[in-house]
């Protein structure tokens, strides 16, 4: 792994829209840092920080001018692996037309070491046992640029589950952003990453250079506003499978979705279908589904979890106890989205607290 210097983002930008990326990165819009496609360094959210909390998230000025000076977006990369709506076929006049699966040249700039984990959580579950070709295409045209954090935020407990805050893996580029003076610490982690690099504006990476990027993911590592306890917790969970906690946090859950739609793992899907005014065309679309919907389990016309403790104890045991048996990993990368992005602030790492 190569490391180098470089003082601007603007000739990484440049250089990946060259190449025929669209460079998707962080902006403030909706009074939120959400990813938007961008053309220059300017767009980055420098100087903007923000608050996250259980059911609480606000935009704030910060005392400097990072330009990666926050915790996780409401987007994950997640939107760019896995839309969020997909046709899949058409029937016009008694002929089926398979849709053809779009797989943009996209860029991300701001990836954090959880949405790499993520994704690669996701790469086991859609390229696996089961490959979806689809998915294999979008993940192929992805260009990766991760930034290693150096503000969490109130909700992140990356640390506990091994995922951040410093990007090990998984990632194209590598940036560590550095003050007095500012600048970039690049680490390359592909081939591509360092073709990439070599058409841009970089100096060698000093010792100095290195150490202070160390020293920016300890300081992180020391201020996670989370912690979980993963220590034997499938068998605490499997054990706890009738304890009252579970009808006591789903008394303050909404069933609204907002944490598996937020979540950077979370795949589950449901199909839809509709037709024209005319009748002549008809299109099955794949959109985002929920666990924590009752329409989701139903079968045979009642749904398997039909109240509100047994769909929240599915959703919690699936995320840190049989998402190992199926894939060997956890299904939480400890970003905390659910937590900031839960209406009532029902709060992950508590509730486990609580039961185990």
């Amino acid at each position: 792994m190569d490391t180098a210097v470089a003082d601007s983002l603007d000739p990484l930008i440049a250089e990946l829209r060259s190449r025929g990326f669209a460079v998707v990165g962080p902006t403030v819009r909706d009074r939120a840092i959400r990813f938007a496609e961008i053309t220059g360094a300017a767009e980055l959210p420098a100087g903007q920080g923000d608050e996250q909390d259980p059911g609480h998230y606000r935009v704030v000025e910060r005392d400097d001018e990072l330009m990666f000076g926050f915790a996780a977006s409401p987007d994950s990369a997640k939107r760019y692996t896995q839309p969020p709506r997909q046709a899949l076929f058409r029937m016009r006049e008694g002929t089926v037309e398979e849709a053809e699966q779009e797989a943009p040249r996209v860029a991300l700039l701001g990836v954090r070491a959880c949405d790499l984990a993520a994704i690669a959580v996701q790469d086991r579950v859609f390229l696996g046992r089961h490959p979806d070709p689809a998915y294999r295409k979008r993940r192929e045209a992805l260009f990766l640029v991760a930034v290693n954090c150096a503000v969490p935020g109130g909700t992140c407990f990356c640390v506990s589950m091994g995922t951040g805050p410093k990007a090990t893996a998984g990632f194209d580029l590598a940036l560590t952003e550095l003050t007095e003076p500012h600048r970039f610490l690049v680490e390359t982690g592909s081939e591509r990453g360092a073709d990439v690099l070599a058409g841009i504006p970089h100096r060698p990476a000093s010792a100095a250079d290195v150490a202070a990027a160390e020293e920016v993911s300890r300081v992180a590592a020391t201020r996670m506003g989370r912690e979980v306890d993963t220590e034997n917790i499938q068998e605490s969970l499997a054990a706890a499978h009738d304890s009252p906690r579970w009808a006591e946090v789903a008394g303050r859950c909404l069933a609204c979705t907002n944490c598996t739609m937020a979540c950077p793992t979370c795949f589950c899907t449901t199909v839809e279908d509709a037709t024209d005014f005319t009748g002549s065309l008809a299109e099955r679309t794949e959109v985002w589904d929920s666990c924590f919907t009752l329409a989701y389990s139903e079968v045979g016309g009642s749904p398997v979890r039909g109240s509100g403790p047994a769909r929240y104890r599915q959703w919690l045991t699936h995320k840190f106890s049989t998402w190992y048996d199926q894939f060997g990993v956890s299904g939480c990368v400890g970003c905390g989205r659910c937590i900031t992005w839960c209406p009532t602030g029902i709060d992950v790492t508590e509730e486990l607290r609580c039961i185990r």
